[in-house]
């Protein structure tokens, strides 16, 4: 359960300079989508909190109620990543900064560290420009994994999906049975599995845990899920549930403790960038929206939920959205509440990135398998978990964090 350090492993505080002088010794965190800006906001956020630059603001893990809890240090943490871009960390950290999201001179003050980074990163999969079987591909993905684990001398590598999102996937028989989807991934004329799927089984290949913080169709298909329970690996996801979904997780259980019946629940995404430009698409954007009302229509008693998502590019990285809800109250009377919900997003994935990070080697540590239902409290769709109440999950995590704790050894984890 606890691996030595390899004192002999360069790098730099925080993103993996400094051997580790506890027993959790040192995890890695392999961003798919590693250039694209949450992993550039999350890599930055974790030299700065490493250095002492900046406070962990908006992380869950470094709230008083997990002193108790065992976990590794942001000093511990080791970044590395896949992407097809040629755009790297710090140029894209540049570009945030342009967008008045990062400031300036906190990128400068950790630029050599987003260097170090971004020389850990590996090509990732473009269906698009490869020669090789997919088999193939997924070998090669795990094989940087694995190569990234032994050449930093970690304890573990924890693979998070962070890349844009993908269109649903239709069904194929290789989807349902795993043996299917073995033998069709070793066919040179065919690519069953989008590149987030890929990617998945790569993780699965390589022994890692693996977190889905996007909506796309990653370890969603039954054979994939098959593969990952035979590798024992624990598993998260799906769907970063960092602003409107949260609050609506908030504020629609408060209607139900009064009595009051949500007629309506009508609500619009304006964003901007990349995600912008990538949720234009209708196939894309459908997986999105399927993920965003799930949990809320399910909250609401099946009331009326019609949500749009919006291309607005002079947003850039800000992402506004809005909310009109109606709800009945006594004798027949009406409420309505509306909400405007602004914040750049990637400011609000990167700290949640880095706790799901600190909370898989938790879960490794502590000999956990299959869908982690209580880390459910980070997602839109959680998985194993049908609980979409923020406050009925928030009680999950904390229960789950104390008990996976106080399964390691004495003295695993640094958490003071």
């Amino acid at each position: 359960m606890r691996r030595k350090t390899d004192t002999s492993a360069e790098g730099t505080p925080g993103l993996g300079a400094e051997s580790s002088s506890h027993s959790y010794g040192k995890t890695g965190i392999w961003l798919v989508g590693a250039r694209g800006s949450v992993a550039t906001t999350a890599t930055v956020g974790l030299a700065a909190i490493s250095a002492g630059l900046a406070n962990a603001t908006g992380c869950v893990t470094e709230q008083e109620s997990f002193g108790e809890v065992a976990l590794p240090d942001f000093a511990d943490l080791v970044v590395g990543g896949h992407d097809i871009s040629n755009v790297c960390i710090a140029k894209r950290a540049e570009a945030l900064v342009e967008s008045g999201m990062l400031p300036l001179h906190l990128v400068e003050s950790v630029r050599s560290q987003l260097v170090e980074a971004d020389q850990r990163v590996r090509p990732g999969y473009d269906s698009a420009q490869q020669s090789e079987t997919q088999a193939g591909a997924a070998r090669r993905l795990a094989q940087d994994i694995l190569d990234f684990k032994r050449s930093h001398g970690l304890s573990r590598v924890i693979v998070l999906d962070v890349a844009s999102t993908e269109a649903p996937v239709e069904p194929l028989p290789e989807f349902e049975d795993a043996d299917l989807l073995l033998a069709a991934l070793e066919d040179p004329a065919r690519s069953v599995l989008p590149p987030s799927s890929l990617s998945a089984y790569a993780a699965v290949l390589a022994g890692s845990p693996y977190v889905c913080f996007t909506p796309s169709p990653a370890l969603n298909l039954p054979a994939l899920r098959e593969l990952a329970t035979r590798h024992r690996i624990p598993t998260a996801g799906q769907d970063g549930k960092t602003g409107q979904t949260w609050l609506r997780s908030v504020l629609a259980p408060a209607f139900a403790a009064r009595g009051l019946r949500v007629l309506s629940w009508a609500g619009t995404n304006l964003l901007g960038g990349g995600d912008g430009a990538t949720l234009a698409d209708p196939l894309a954007v459908s997986g999105k929206l399927q993920s965003k009302n799930r949990g809320l229509q399910e909250l609401a008693g099946g009331a009326v939920t019609p949500l749009h998502i919006d291309n607005v590019q002079d947003l850039g990285e800000t992402k506004v959205a809005w909310d009109h809800v109606n709800v009945e109250g006594f004798l027949g009377s009406r409420l309505t509440l509306q909400t405007t919900w602004s914040a750049y997003d990637s400011m609000l994935a990167a700290p949640m990135v880095l706790d799901l990070s600190r909370l898989m080697a938790l879960a490794d540590a502590a000999g956990e398998e299959g869908h982690l239902r209580a880390l459910g409290f980070f997602f839109k769709d959680p998985w194993g978990s049908d609980e979409h109440s923020f406050a009925e999950q928030s009680r999950d995590l904390m229960q789950w964090a104390k008990t996976a704790s106080a399964k390691l050894p004495a003295g695993t984890g640094s958490h003071d």
